[in-house]
């Protein structure tokens, strides 16, 4: 029977991949159910393609929409954000795979592993926010976490085999964003428009402004630690600006396994949702006689200085990174709303960090309280600021 997969954030640009996935390969994979945010028209469109057992909108704005739309299918429509935590433990599912944007991932997810279904993790805040209790939940409910990040996968790839020897460290490669040349005086004035074109890989705009000021690759640190249970020092970041080695483990004995390929996310999503087979892709090859090199090299925290954020928060522990990512994705929509700055994002993320209360051993109902709170405080920093032309 074919592997039934909840899709949740169908309409994004993991979702929407994972989707060609499904239909390449429609022996082996079916959408049980899709789950959007605000995008109604694409949820419709591809509820008539694909035939789940239930769509959600979270807009409950635009479930009438929805709903007048698919009444002549034989397709549940639900809406809000309560309906995707519900749809996830349906019994059915097989695999649910997180793409939604950010901290909204993080209940699905818990209700998903209680509900012992596998993880196809391309939502890194889940980890971020609440790394401790999603391994803990994972391992009591026997629920298997697969990551689909490119990074995350290749190091999952790499370790395949290999679970009985121990890391030495993970070199987590990064493309360095379409800034990574600009001099500081530079990134004063870089605009939205100039951020949100990535030089590789085609990402939502969030995402992508976080590849651009770093700090999607000190979530990523984080996501690899408890994925991988090892240390932050264990992790090294490298900039790699072809995105042909999308990271590499070292081991004990000094020997370092990789793994390439062209920037394609849908071999991730294609591993992660039949592992541990490998299927049959037609995309384009690497060709290694066209690539002239491969260059490296250590980021400049100086200028990103998100990536410093992210290591400090992750060693202090506690409630620190939920405050990290909270700040972060208020400062990243501030910026795509022009009401602030690139650079002024780093100082908006700091000082909420500071201002924020310290929790050390956290429970869910506390990381949900961090967040409201560290989104306030960040909130009145921009409010207080002069708003960026």
């Amino acid at each position: 029977m074919a592997r039934q997969i909840a899709i949740l954030g169908s309409t994004g640009s993991i979702g929407t991949q994972a989707l060609e996935v499904v239909s390449a390969h429609r022996d082996l994979f079916e959408a049980y159910a899709l789950t959007a945010n605000n995008n109604a028209e694409l949820l419709i469109e591809q509820a008539h393609k694909y035939m789940p057992d239930t769509v959600v909108i979270a807009n409950e704005k635009k479930y009438p929409e929805v709903k007048e739309a698919l009444e002549d299918l034989p397709v549940k429509v639900w809406a809000g954000a309560d309906a995707i935590a519900q749809v996830v433990t349906a019994g059915p599912i097989d695999m649910v795979l997180t793409a939604m944007v950010g901290y909204s991932g993080l209940r699905p997810t818990i209700e998903a592993l209680k509900a012992h279904k596998a993880i196809a993790l391309a939502n890194k805040e889940t980890l971020v926010v609440a790394g401790e209790l999603i391994t803990k939940l994972a391992k009591e409910n026997q629920a298997p976490i697969i990551p689909v990040d490119s990074e995350h996968s290749a190091i999952f790839q790499c370790l395949n085999g290999e679970w009985h020897n121990p890391v030495e460290k993970i070199l987590l490669t990064a493309s360095g964003g379409p800034f990574f040349r600009k001099t500081k005086e530079e990134l004063t004035t870089v605009t939205k428009e100039q951020a949100l074109k990535h030089p590789n890989w085609n990402m939502g705009a969030k995402v992508t402004i976080d590849s651009a000021s770093l700090m999607n690759k000190g979530f990523e640190m984080i996501e690899a630690k408890w994925l991988f249970d090892i240390k932050p020092e264990q992790i090294e970041i490298i900039i790699h600006p072809q995105s042909i080695i999308h990271s590499m483990v070292q081991f004990e004995d000094g020997a370092i396994m990789a793994q390439l390929g062209l920037p394609d996310m849908k071999l991730p999503i294609s591993y992660a949702f039949s592992y541990p087979e490998r299927l049959k892709s037609p995309s384009e090859r690497l060709d290694f006689s066209s690539l002239r090199s491969f260059t490296f090299e250590k980021p400049d925290t100086e200028k990103f200085r998100n990536l410093t954020f992210a290591f400090e928060a992750v060693r202090k522990g506690g409630n620190m990174p939920c405050v990290l990512n909270a700040a972060n994705e208020v400062a990243v929509a501030a910026f795509l709303q022009k009401r602030t700055g690139f650079l002024q994002m780093s100082d908006i993320i700091e000082q909420t960090i500071d201002r924020a209360s310290f929790i050390a051993s956290p429970v869910y109902d506390d990381y949900v309280r961090t967040d409201t709170e560290a989104r306030r405080i960040a909130e009145e920093l921009i409010n207080r600021n002069k708003i960026i032309k």
